[in-house]
C-alpha cells in the first residue's frame, strides 16, 4: 500500500497508524538536517504527544541547506511527509506511521524558503542535526572557525546565507525587526554541549556582519543542551523491502532498535512541547548523561567500527560476535572510557557498558562499520580524545585508546587487511590518508596533524604507546595487535 494519508485506513492491521488528524495540525518547529534520526527520534516523541490529543500546534517542517536534502524532500513529498519506523528486536519486529511532519521547504541556493519559514511566528523552535563536524567549530579547542569559506561567504553575503547558521541569522534579524520575538535554537547532534555549541556558532556568525544583532540573539534566544540517543541504521533496499514486509510501500522508511532516550535542558524561551509525557528527560544537569553516551556508546563505536573496516566486518552487531573486536571494546570501556564517566540517576559507568554491549549485539539492526567509522576526523575528537585526555591527566588506563588512535591511522591509509581498498570515508581523506601512509615509517606523521591532537602530539605517554601499537599492526596484524593488548 502506497503511504499516503489516504491509505492510512487501508493498513494491514499491526501496523501502527496516527490518530490524530493531520489536517488539523499546524507548524511549530523548523528541523534542519531530516534525516533518519531525527525521524526515529525527536519526531517519533512528537508523534506520540500528538496521540495523546497534545501538541497538534508543534508539526515540524523538514529543512536543508545540502543538495542531497532536495532529494529527500522529493521523496517524503510522494508520501505527504509521512514516515514508516521499523522497530527491528531480538524479541521480533513492529512497524509504526509517524506523522508529525507536515512539510519540507525547498532548497533554495539563497535559502529564501528556509528564512521565510523560521521567520514565521508560528515557529517557536528550530532544531538541527547537521553532524557532529558540522558546527564550524576547531575540534581540538571548540571554538568558533571564522577562518572557513562557508563563514566567511556568510558574512560577506549575510542576506544570502550558504549556511543553517546565517540562515537562522537572518530569520532572527526579520523576527526582531517585526517585534516577533526569538526561538529556540535545539541541536540534537552528538556534541558535548551541543545546545552552547550551537548559541556559539549563530552568535559568534551574527557578530561577523551585525554585532547588535549578535547580542539580541544571545540574550534573548535559548539554546537547550541535550543528550539524543537511538542507534538509526541508515535505508537502503534491505529497508525498503522491509517496510513492503509489513504492507507498506515507503520510499524512504526507518529501522531503528527498541531504545531511546532524550535528556534536555528545559530552556526554551518561546515554548516546548510537553516530551516528558512521553518519556524524554528535562533536567538541569545533562552534561554527567552527554558525557555517559558520548564517551561509551560513540566512543565504542569507533573503537569497533575502526577494527572492523580493517578486518573486513560488515556491521556493528557481527564486530560483538567478533572474539578479538569485542573483546576489545568491553575491555577498553570497562578499564578505560567508565572510570572517566561519571554515574547519573539509576544507572552507573559499568552497567552502562553491559547496556550498549547489548544493543551493539542486537543483530537485526544491520548498522554497517562503514556508517559508524565515517567522519572520523569529528568523531575521534568528539568522541575518543576527551576521555584519553582526561586519562592521562588523572594517570588511568589509556593503553586501548591509543590502540584506536593506531588502528584509525592504520585505517586511514585505505586497504584492509585482505588487501581490498577502503572507499573514502571522511571529509578530510585524502589528508589523513597521506598521514597515515607517512605514519608507516614515521608514526610521529600522524601525531602531527595538529588540528585533531594539539597538545597530545607531545604527550610522551600517548606518544610512546601510540607508536608501539602502530608499529606491531604493520609489523605483524591487528589481529595480533587486539590478543597482545587483550592478555594485558
Amino acid at each position: 500500500m502506497k503511504l499516503s494519508n489516504a491509505t492510512l485506513p487501508k493498513l494491514p492491521s499491526d501496523v501502527k497508524r496516527p490518530q490524530y488528524d493531520r489536517t488539523k495540525l499546524t507548524p511549530g518547529i523548523v528541523h534542519i538536517g531530516l534525516g533518519n534520526f531525527h525521524r526515529a527520534h525527536q519526531s517519533w516523541y512528537l508523534h506520540r504527544l500528538m496521540q495523546q490529543g497534545d501538541a497538534l500546534d508543534w508539526g515540524i517542517i523538514g529543512a536543508g541547506v545540502r543538495p542531497s536534502d532536495a532529494a529527500q524532500r522529493a521523496k517524503l513529498a510522494t508520501q505527504e511527509h509521512l514516515t514508516s519506523l521499523i522497530e527491528l528486536d531480538p524479541e521480533g519486529r513492529s512497524a509504526e506511521i509517524v506523522g508529525s511532519m507536515i512539510g519540507y521547504v525547498p532548497v533554495e541556493e539563497n535559502n529564501a524558503a528556509l528564512i521565510a519559514q523560521m521567520a514565521d511566528p508560528s515557529i517557536r523552535i528550530v532544531s538541527l542535526t547537521v553532524t557532529e563536524g558540522g558546527y564550524y567549530i576547531d575540534p581540538v579547542s571548540k571554538v568558533f572557525d571564522a577562518s572557513h569559506p562557508d563563514i566567511q561567504f556568510d558574512a560577506a553575503n549575510p542576506e544570502k546565507p550558504r549556511t543553517a547558521f546565517g540562515a537562522m541569522v537572518v530569520a532572527l534579524r526579520e523576527r526582531r525587526a517585526g517585534g516577533i520575538g526569538p526561538f529556540t535554537g535545539q541541536s540534537c547532534d552528538n556534541l558535548q554541549g551541543n545546545g552552547d555549541i550551537l548559541r556559539q556558532t549563530v552568535v559568534s556568525l551574527a557578530r561577523l556582519s551585525d554585532p547588535e544583532l549578535a547580542d539580541w540573539i544571545d540574550a534573548n534566544c535559548s539554546f537547550p543542551n541535550a543528550m539524543v540517543d537511538c542507534i538509526v541504521p541508515a535505508t537502503g533496499p534491505r529497508e525498503i523491502e522491509l517496510a513492503r514486509s509489513f504492507g507498506v510501500e515507503d520510499c524512504a522508511p526507518v529501522t531503528h532498535e527498541n531504545f531511546r532516550q532524550w535528556v534536555i535542558e528545559d530552556e526554551f524561551c518561546a515554548g516546548r512541547p510537553n516530551w516528558d509525557k512521553v518519556g524524554a528527560t528535562f533536567t538541569k544537569d545533562v552534561h554527567a548523561f552527554e558525557a555517559m553516551k558520548i564517551r561509551i556508546l560513540n566512543g565504542g563505536h569507533q573503537l569497533i567500527a575502526n577494527a572492523g573496516e580493517l578486518l573486513s566486518v560488515e556491521s556493528i552487531s557481527d564486530c560483538m560476535d567478533h572474539p578479538l573486536i569485542g573483546a576489545f571494546f568491553r575491555k577498553t570501556a570497562l578499564e578505560e572510557i567508565a572510570p572517566q564517566v561519571d554515574a547519573v540517576p539509576g544507572m552507573s559507568p559499568a552497567t552502562y557498558v553491559d547496556l550498549i554491549d547489548r544493543r551493539f549485539s542486537n543483530a537485526q539492526i544491520v548498522d554497517t562499520v562503514r556508517r559508524v567509522a565515517f567522519d572520523g576526523s569529528s568523531r575521534h575528537t568528539g568522541f575518543i580524545l576527551p576521555t584519553l585526555r582526561d586519562a592521562l591527566a588523572k594517570g588511568g588506563q589509556m593503553d586501548g585508546l591509543a590502540l584506536s588512535q593506531a588502528i584509525w591511522a592504520r585505517m586511514c591509509a585505505g586497504t584492509r587487511e585482505d588487501g581490498s581498498v577502503i572507499a573514502r570515508n571522511d571529509p578530510k581523506w585524502d589528508r589523513l590518508t597521506a598521514a597515515a601512509k607517512a605514519a608507516q615509517a614515521d608514526p610521529q606523521a600522524w601525531l602531527r596533524q595538529s588540528d585533531l591532537y594539539g597538545d597530545l602530539a607531545g604527550n610522551s605517554t600517548f606518544q610512546n604507546r601510540f607508536h608501539h601499537w602502530l608499529a606491531l599492526i604493520y609489523a605483524d596484524d591487528l589481529g595480533v595487535a587486539l590478543q597482545t593488548y587483550l592478555k594485558g
